[in-house]
Order: C-alpha cells, then structure tokens, then sequence
C-alpha cells in the first residue's frame, strides 16, 4: 500500500468531531457545491485530507439483506469526506485501527484497482448479471472523486458492457457523468438517487458539513430529469424534530425538481454513530436533544438502535407508523413511486462481457513483511 497522499486543504464550514468529542473546522476546495465562501476568510486553517492507494482483492459485495433493493455492490472508497455526522458507515474505520470520528473525514483509501478488478469479475464465464448499486457505503462523488475519478472509470466498464448501475450521492459532481449515465438510462440500465436530509441550510451546513447545498442538491436532480435519467429522491434520515418536521416539503421541492420516486430511512445509531451523533446534537440541538433521544427510543422499542432487519430502516411503534403515513401520503398525492422499484425495472439482457482483460495492478505493501501500512 503507498503512502497516504494529502489532497488540496477543503476550505469551508462545518465543525467534524472525532471519537473523542473534540470538534475541529474541515475545508472545502473551490467547487460548485451551492455553499456562500464569502463570510469563511476568518475560518482556522482547515486540515488536509489523506487519501492511501488500497489495492482490493475483490471489488463486488454481495448483499443478502432483504430490507435493502440490491444483491450486489461497489465501494470506491472508505472514509467519506462529506462529513455527515450519521454515516451508518462510520464504524467501519474502526476495522482499519483508526477513528469513526475525524479519520473516516480525513484518512481516504481510494481502491485504485477497482475499474481492473470489475473488469475481471465482469469478463468471468460464471458472471451472471444484476444491477450494481455503486456509492452504498460512502459516497462515490465525494471530493476526492474530483481528482482520482474512480467512481467515472467504475462507470466507463460498466457503460461498455451495458451493465446495470444504480447510484446514490449527495453530490452535484454526478453530472460530470451525465454523457454515460444518459446513455445507459435509454436503454434501462442507470438510475440514480439523490440523499435530500433537509431543505434548511443551516441544518444541512453543521449535519453534512461538506455535501452539496441542499438547493445545488435539487438542481442535480433537476439536471439529471431533464438528460432522461431516471431520479429518486432519498429522505434520509429522517430525524425526530429536527429534519422529521419537513418530510412534505422535501417530497414536494424533489418532485418539483423532476424526481419520480422517493423512500425514507429514519435515523440509525449503530455502534460509534451514536455517540458521535449525540455529541453534535447537544452541540446544536441542546434544548430539543432529550426529546430527540426519547423519540429516537420510541421507535427503536426503547433502545437507542436496534438492527433487527425488520425494524432496522424504518422503526417500529407508533411513531415509526405516523412517519410511514405521512410519506406514503404525499408520494400519493404527488403521483411519485416507491423508489426500491427501480433496480428491478432495469435491463441486463443486452449485458456484453468485456472483450480486454487488463492484469489489475500489482498490489504494494507499505513495509516488509506484507501487512498494510495505514500510515505511510
């Protein structure tokens, strides 16, 4: 594995913490992500990101859930800069050694042989064809994607052998991509979702510190309608009293943006997410953070989380139904669709298997004795 290579410093807002509660200011580099940089000159001098190089031994996940859409996965990266202090994703850097706090911000492996790696997997006489969904775990799009343009090659493979892809992202660099994805949508083989949390900025600013601005979100979506790319709308998650209160106007701002289909996770809490998600609700949130917390329980059957597959996206008890009723209401009213239909609409009979197999790059080890050097 090589060293860890430090990206351009992220100017903007956004207070991070890491696992141990302490809060640092994170940057963002210059980008159309809907955000006002004019009042951020007198900000502390924001860290710079690491990105390692991860040479994967297998690129595709194979899921067996049954509360999400999809069998089968591509991750190019772990760690997300985007921030978002609910990241079910968190605790997996602490498999790494490092914190689900700042680190998953900050220390990026990007997995440089991904494109090779599906090419391989896709060329095998024994593959047989589904619908990817790329970006689940992190965000495909997130800013390092500007420079490493993994997530655009992963497509490129896919584009060529015809390939279903979903994606999801809250991020507005999806449309640097819209000549594949338009591409593969006319002929059923790509759809796309948006993550729309809140409509209020000053929410979204300390929730998602380095996402794109809710408003250049619905602009995507906009965009993406409007190439004949077929465009969710995910409310997610949806936080008690603090994101919860808006779930009609979110629905109503997608649908007017071009979005034709919608679905909803209420907030999760697993593992190191809890107390970091906590922590930025006292933070932000102190004088509404125990009513939060109580309706967290409420529909978690009195726990902070609970992972039950049949519980785990939507909650149980009253509460969890009311929520139910409400977004199922305005899809009706709205004429929008359950947005877990749409990898099953999608194509694979014209799926071709790639006719060039490059070797995938030759895995390095950052020390002698073969085992990964985290840090360089």
């Amino acid at each position: 594995m090589l060293p860890p290579k430090p990206l351009a410093a992220r100017k903007g807002r956004g207070a991070v913490s890491n696992i141990q509660g302490r809060y640092e200011v994170n940057g963002r580099e210059s980008f159309d992500d809907g955000w006002n940089h004019e009042d951020e000159d007198d900000e502390p001098a924001p860290f710079r990101t690491q990105v390692t190089d991860e040479y994967a031994k297998t690129i595709l996940s194979r899921n067996a859930s049954p509360d999400v859409p999809f069998g089968v996965s591509l991750n190019p990266y772990r760690g997300c800069e985007h921030g978002c202090i609910y990241c079910f994703a968190r605790p997996t850097h602490s498999y790494l050694g490092l914190s689900p706090g700042l680190d998953f911000e900050s220390r990026l492996f990007a997995k440089v042989n991904a494109p090779e790696l599906l090419r391989r997997e896709l060329a095998k006489p024994s593959y047989v064809p589904e619908p990817i969904a790329l970006g689940v775990n992190t965000d495909a799009y997130q800013p390092c994607e500007r420079e490493l343009r993994l997530t655009r090659r992963v497509l490129e493979v896919l584009h060529e052998c015809q390939h279903p892809v979903g994606l999801i992202s809250k991020s507005s660099l999806m449309e640097r991509d819209i000549d594949l994805l338009g591409d593969m949508a006319s002929r059923s083989q790509a759809a796309v979702a948006i993550t729309l949390t809140t409509l209020d900025h000053n929410i979204s600013r300390t929730l998602e510190p380095r996402a794109a601005a809710p408003a250049r979100r619905l602009r995507t979506i906009r965009t993406m309608a409007a190439a004949g790319i077929p465009v969710s709308v995910s409310v997610a998650p949806i936080i008690p009293f603090v994101t919860e209160p808006e779930i009609e106007k979110i629905l109503e701002a997608a649908h007017d943006a071009g979005a034709r289909s919608a679905h909803y996770v209420v907030l999760r809490l697993p593992w190191e997410v809890n107390p970091l998600f906590q922590e930025w609700l006292e933070a932000h949130f102190p004088e509404r953070a125990a009513r939060v917390m109580n309706r967290v329980r409420d529909m978690r059957g009195g726990k902070d989380y609970d992972s039950d597959f049949s519980k785990r996206m939507h909650g149980e008890g009253i509460w969890a139904d009311l929520i139910r009723q409400r977004f199922q209401k305005t899809i009706d009213r709205l004429g929008m669709n359950k947005a877990n239909d749409r990898f099953a609409q999608m194509d694979f009979s014209q799926f071709r298997r790639p006719l060039v197999v490059p070797t995938p790059p030759a895995k390095q080890c950052g020390n002698a004795t073969g085992q990964l050097d985290l840090f360089g």
